[in-house]
């Protein structure tokens, strides 16, 4: 079995999206090109080869208000279980503290084992909800469009920080959606497997659920979101529609604690962007 201690750290770019996008599949994520090429091109991506073959990535993306996100933390198959996930996040980390950054990161149940000794401390819990078959045929009554300028001011509002690159970006996207009804709203984007609903604001639960929906009657693709574990009948009134649990993701910070949001979104635009 071959060592890892001559493989060196390098970092990436915009000419390695079809590879990393190649180890994200391989894992079964649902991100597509357009999100490794804003991971590439916004953030700072690490990543290992044997020879010229990726094998492994981790993505710093930095926020406003010295805020990071890390995320895309993969490692094929073959090389798995050698530490290497570990020796990137801590290079990830370095990088962090050289910009003086909070770092933040979506651990699945077994990440969270991993990040816990490194020194990240669990903050909230998210659910992620599959919807494997909505509406056979659009309905041409989906709900209206809603404001791109509101959406980032709410977003700031509850994350405590501003992601207006990120939002636009998404917003940018072909096949991109952002829709609204009464007090809720939300962002709908293309994944490589799934439409992903996200992040979504509301004023109360009944909202949010009605919101959502009325998104799947107007979307034909399965569609997954990542609920907030504590929106406890947010998660039950999409049960109830036929949405299923898929797994947990525990959010974590490494460092001191930055301006908090004044409360908690329905979801989350995904545990790759926070």
């Amino acid at each position: 079995m071959a060592g890892t201690d001559d493989l060196a750290i390098v970092e990436l770019s915009v000419d390695d999206a079809q590879a990393g996008l190649a180890l994200s599949a391989e894992a079964h994520w649902n991100q597509n090109e357009a999100d490794w090429r804003f991971f590439l091109s916004q953030g700072i991506v690490l990543g290992m080869r044997d020879r010229d073959h990726l094998i492994a990535t981790a993505a710093l993306l930095p926020y406003s208000a010295g805020n990071a996100w890390i995320s895309m933390v993969l490692v094929t198959a073959k090389w798995q279980r050698r530490g290497i996930a570990t020796r990137l996040v801590d290079a990830c980390l370095v990088t962090a503290k050289r910009r003086d950054l909070t770092t933040w990161l979506d651990a699945t149940p077994a990440g969270a084992a991993v990040y816990g000794p490194l020194g990240f401390t669990p903050t909230l819990e998210l659910r992620r909800l599959r919807l494997t078959a909505p509406a056979q045929e659009a309905n041409t009554r989906a709900p209206p469009a809603g404001n791109l300028d509101d959406l980032i001011v709410r977003d700031q509002r509850t994350i405590g920080f501003d992601r207006e690159m990120l939002l636009r970006e998404f917003s940018e996207r072909a096949g991109s959606r952002l829709v609204s009804a009464g007090s809720a709203m939300a962002l709908i984007r293309d994944g490589r497997v799934a439409r992903h609903v996200g992040p979504l604001f509301a004023q109360d639960a009944p909202a949010a659920v009605a919101l959502v929906d009325a998104v799947s009657q107007s979307e034909t693709r399965p569609l997954i979101i990542d609920a907030v574990h504590s929106q406890a009948d947010f998660i039950k009134g999409l049960t109830a529609s036929g949405w299923a649990i898929e797994r947990p993701f525990q959010r974590m910070r490494f460092g001191r604690p930055t301006t908090q949001g004044a409360e908690p979104p329905f979801a989350v635009a995904g545990p790759e962007f926070g």
